[in-house]
């Protein structure tokens, strides 16, 4: 069923703990969203718990109930959890380092309401194109605690960077040190800007969001002198304040060497820029990469202990060189926002097939969903963990390989263990609130899902569900006059 007109995305909406008429009986506890328990063949993370109906609960809404009300697939925020992150971060950092400022890095996972979600938790945001900045615009998030990244800034975007009054853009190659330099200096306006360095680390994670390496496309190489002469050439441009340096090592990381070799390397090179130009680098940027869990079995660094030891180095590696203490920044995207979405389905066909390994055949269980709205099992070999929202705590009858409905292989789940899956089953896959939504498509003119954020029994909607009206909404019908032929000047 379509959402009614009048449920707007400022509007939450009280749903039931369970679905025997009693309503939310008692205060979701407040929950360290590491915590997890670990029931046979799945895992709960957050606010979730199985209620009195035996249904998956999530901050407070029955998951069934929820998927009968928006339809599925249906991207699911766990609100309470994203905040509990925000904070766990903000604790663990402030406590430890006297001057640190947090951006969530919006490319993770990114609407209007996160971005008013992450300014009342005072964190910063950083964007990577015109159109997450235009939607930090929209979200009326104050325009100095903005962030502007990305490898190729076109003029446009740098532009509009300027003309917002964004606090910091992130240069990432000569092209736009000049073309920003000119911008800022038509405005006579002094931009202040960090240089990317790529530190010349490379971290344990899959090759496609590995980032800090030599061989890599973002930032000025620190072992060829590049980064070093791009911050020389920054400092003689008027339309530019040098303030300080980035590093971002990759994505999903799962222990903190690389980090902490990316520092090293970040701090010789503040060593050589005071020895070069006098200057000492004023702000510190060491990215985010902080991996989560998306299975029982992963494990990964509490923020705490990442805190703990990488404030520990910086401060150490500083009075070893005898550096000044810069400002430093933090940029966490998956890690605040990945284990807080799940995403629910519908269960349709299964199918069994014959195959020559053990136990010699396969069960294909099919869903209403797939790649279109959940890419990273294609792009990343990403694995994740499921379960029967209708009845999680079912012991599991086999191993399921969970298939989506485009026609390509499209299997989100290569192997999960299930409880007997039916026709209309509602299968709720964990962690998936970092890079499903913000990398979905319309493959197969699929509509993208609605989203929902949940908290202590109510259930808000902050983004709609495509219609087919929306995947021809961009299209040039035959009689559109836009459609005619143009004669272009050769």
């Amino acid at each position: 069923m379509q959402t009614s007109p009048g449920f707007e995305a400022s509007h939450r909406q009280r749903f039931p703990a369970t679905v025997s008429g009693n309503g939310f009986r008692q205060p979701v506890q407040s929950l360290d969203t590491r915590a997890v328990a670990i029931l046979g063949h799945m895992f709960l993370v957050g606010t979730q718990r199985i209620n009195d109906a035996g249904h998956l609960e999530i901050g407070g809404c029955d998951a069934v109930t929820l998927a009968r009300h928006f339809e599925t697939p249906l991207y699911v925020f766990d609100e309470a959890g994203i905040r509990e992150r925000c904070r766990t971060y903000r604790a663990a950092f402030e406590s430890r380092y006297p001057h640190v400022t947090i951006a969530y890095a919006g490319k993770a996972f990114l609407t209007p309401a996160m971005a008013r979600l992450i300014d009342e938790e005072g964190f910063d945001l950083d964007v990577a194109s015109g159109g997450e900045l235009h939607v930090a615009r929209v979200a009326d998030f104050p325009a100095r605690r903005l962030v502007f990244h990305g490898n190729n800034k076109s003029a446009r975007e740098l532009n509009e960077a300027l003309d917002t009054g964004v606090g910091r853009i992130v240069l990432d190659n000569d092209l736009e040190i000049v073309t920003l330099d000119a911008a800022a200096q038509a405005r006579r306006h002094c931009q202040e800007v960090w240089i990317r360095v790529a530190p010349g680390v490379d971290p344990h994670t899959h090759r496609r969001i590995r980032t800090g390496q030599n061989d890599t496309k973002f930032g000025f190489n620190i072992t060829s002198g590049a980064a070093l002469e791009a911050v020389v050439n920054v400092l003689g441009r008027q339309g530019l304040l040098f303030t300080g340096l980035h590093a971002h090592v990759g994505s999903n990381l799962k222990d903190m060497e690389a980090h902490l070799a990316a520092l090293d390397a970040v701090l010789d090179l503040s060593l050589a820029i005071r020895e070069e130009t006098g200057l000492s680098v004023e702000e510190l940027n060491l990215g985010g990469g902080l991996g989560i869990r998306y299975l029982p079995s992963d494990e990964v660094p509490a923020v705490d202990e990442f805190a703990a030891r990488l404030t520990s180095a910086l401060l150490d590696g500083l009075a070893s060189r005898h550096l000044p203490v810069p400002h430093l920044h933090l940029e966490p995207g998956r890690s605040i926002v990945g284990e807080a979405g799940t995403t629910l389905y519908t269960v349709g066909a299964t199918k069994s097939v014959p195959i020559p390994e053990a136990p010699g055949h396969r069960t294909f269980v099919a869903i209403d969903g797939g790649m279109s709205d959940n890419p990273r099992p294609q792009l990343y070999d990403a694995v994740y963990s499921a379960m029967i929202a209708n009845r999680p705590a079912a012991p599991a009858t086999g191993t399921y390989r969970v298939a989506g409905k485009h026609c390509e292989t499209d299997t989100l789940i290569d192997d999960v263990a299930l409880a007997n899956p039916q026709a209309g089953d509602i299968l709720a896959v964990q962690s998936t609130g970092a890079y499903n939504h913000s990398m979905a498509s319309t493959y197969n003119r699929l509509p993208r899902p609605a989203v929902v954020f949940v908290r202590e029994g109510t259930a808000r909607l902050v983004g709609r569900r495509e219609t087919y009206q929306d995947l021809v909404r961009l299209d040039i019908g035959i009689d559109d006059e836009a459609g005619a032929p143009v004669n272009l000047p050769s």
